[in-house]
């Protein structure tokens, strides 16, 4: 069988991610930090975007997001903006401007030799652990052989101050011996914060027993051989072990639960996450409003020299046509699409507010099950359009800021029907550990059946999973004697 070459023509039908569209579904999900990191870089790099200068002698007819520009075609054929661009907007003289500020100063400028001071000295941070303990140890005047062995031991510490290999590994790689690596462990045991440098829990409490005095006491014989008693507030096996009354275990107990089972916790360089709401939702009277953050948002316009180039038929020729072109292009899809996710945005919350009014009103024991597919269906987009807009987002309501997707939820069956939301569930839980009696805690079956009472039909199981996403110990370890 012979092979041979054909042509034939076909029509197909297919869907392609234009470049536009990518954007605007990148824009979608973003969170407001990196929306603003997205602006700026895009300001920087495409010079035929230009910020909005807020102020009175501002251009009305500028094209700013704000104002809702979509696409170039209607900036060109709007005649209000050809007669802003004519009118009080002249010819610019570039070559006697370069002129002016090319030419040498005529006022001498002083030159000093001294050098300016480095900007790095003005600037502060704050002190790490490692910094704080060498520091410590050099006090000491160490020669320079244990000045390395203890740089490889502050060096090995995680961020809660525990020491994360052993002697001997530390001894192997400093090429020294395990009893002066010890010796030198045992002085750094010694320094601020206390209980640093710690191998495990029960070492880091000893050493914070004995700096207060309480060496070879009771407490010191809690740590060191009933930690895992407790742990589960087993007092009654220590009273049995150690054979002493409840009330001495009690007030051991009180004293060990104030020492700090992480040490390097006050060095720790995790900065707080704040969180700036994307929306804001106030009341008014009998009435809710919403609102858009566009505080520190900057206002996006195209360049009116690009768009003068583009939009009067200059012919430039050549690449730079097609750089300007592209650029303007880009620039103003940006614009388009910052406009459509804050509109989406807002729709959202909008048809969010229609369905969790009594939220709103009450606060979250009044929240509705939800899923996107009811988001979707009344304001006519699809489900990952609603997921995206929901992701990262925060909404400032009178009951406090949440996530978006929080008002997403699953909901669970009463016994008289109907349904109630999931995070409904996990509030009355919280309410019926916080009201219990410390001193007989309910148990996950108890809370179970306490929820049925009040219609909510829930296993144990649940129970015990919610109490988990809350953190909130068993009642074996909420139990207070």
């Amino acid at each position: 069988m012979a092979l041979e070459l054909r042509q034939q023509l076909k029509l197909t039908q297919q869907l392609i991610m234009t470049p536009q569209l990518q954007m605007a579904i990148k824009l979608l999900q973003l969170s407001r930090l990196e929306l603003m990191d997205t602006i700026h870089r895009e300001l920087e790099e495409n010079p035929a975007l230009e910020e909005v200068a807020e102020g009175p002698g501002e251009d009305p007819t500028g094209e700013s997001f704000a104002e809702g520009e979509t696409s170039l075609n209607e900036t060109q054929a709007s005649p209000e903006v050809a007669a802003a661009d004519s009118k009080g907007r002249e010819e610019f003289d570039w070559s006697g401007f370069l002129d002016d500020f090319s030419t040498p100063s005529r006022v001498p400028v002083e030159t000093e030799d001294r050098e300016a001071p480095k900007y790095e000295a003005f600037i502060t941070r704050k002190e790490s652990l490692n910094d704080h303990l060498l520091w410590q140890f050099l006090m000491t005047k160490p020669s320079r052989e244990d000045e390395g062995i203890a740089s490889l031991i502050i060096g090995n510490l995680n961020k809660d101050g525990y020491l994360q290999v052993s002697v001997e590994e530390i001894a192997s790689t400093g090429a020294a011996e395990p009893e002066r690596v010890a010796a030198i462990l045992s002085l750094l045991q010694t320094f601020d914060p206390i209980g640093v440098c710690a191998r495990d829990l029960r070492e880091c409490l000893l050493i914070q027993a004995r700096y207060l005095g309480f060496d070879r006491s009771i407490i010191t014989d809690i740590i060191s051989e009933h930690l895992p008693n407790l742990e589960k507030k087993n007092y009654k096996a220590v009273c049995k072990a150690l054979k002493i009354s409840m009330e001495e275990v009690v007030s051991a107990v009180a004293i060990i639960r104030a020492m700090e089972p992480r040490p390097g916790r006050q060095f720790s360089d995790d900065n707080p996450q704040y969180i700036i709401p994307d929306i804001y939702v106030y009341k008014m009277e009998n009435d809710f409003a919403i609102v858009l953050n566009d505080d520190g948002m900057p206002k996006l316009r195209v360049n009116s020299l690009f768009r003068r180039s583009v939009g009067r038929g200059r012919r430039v020729g050549g690449e730079a046509e097609d750089y300007i072109q592209d650029r303007v292009r880009s620039a103003a899809w940006l614009i388009k699409s910052i406009h459509q996710r804050q509109k989406t945005i807002y729709r959202v919350m909008e048809s969010i507010l229609r369905y969790q009014r009594e939220f709103f009103e009450n606060g979250i024991a009044h929240l509705k099950p939800m899923v996107l597919r009811d988001v979707a269906q009344d304001i006519g987009m699809h489900e990952s359009t609603i997921s995206r807009v929901t992701t990262n987002k925060y909404a400032y309501t009178p009951q406090g800021i949440f996530e978006l997707k929080y008002f997403f939820n699953s909901s669970i069956k009463r016994d008289e029907g109907g349904a109630i939301a999931s995070a409904s569930v996990m509030e009355k839980i919280r309410q019926l550990i916080a009201a219990e009696d410390p001193k007989r805690p309910h148990s996950d079956d108890k809370i179970a059946q306490m929820l049925k009472r009040e219609n909510i039909q829930i296993a144990r199981r649940t129970v015990a999973k919610y109490r988990e996403m809350m953190r909130v110990l068993p009642s074996n370890k909420r139990k207070e004697i």
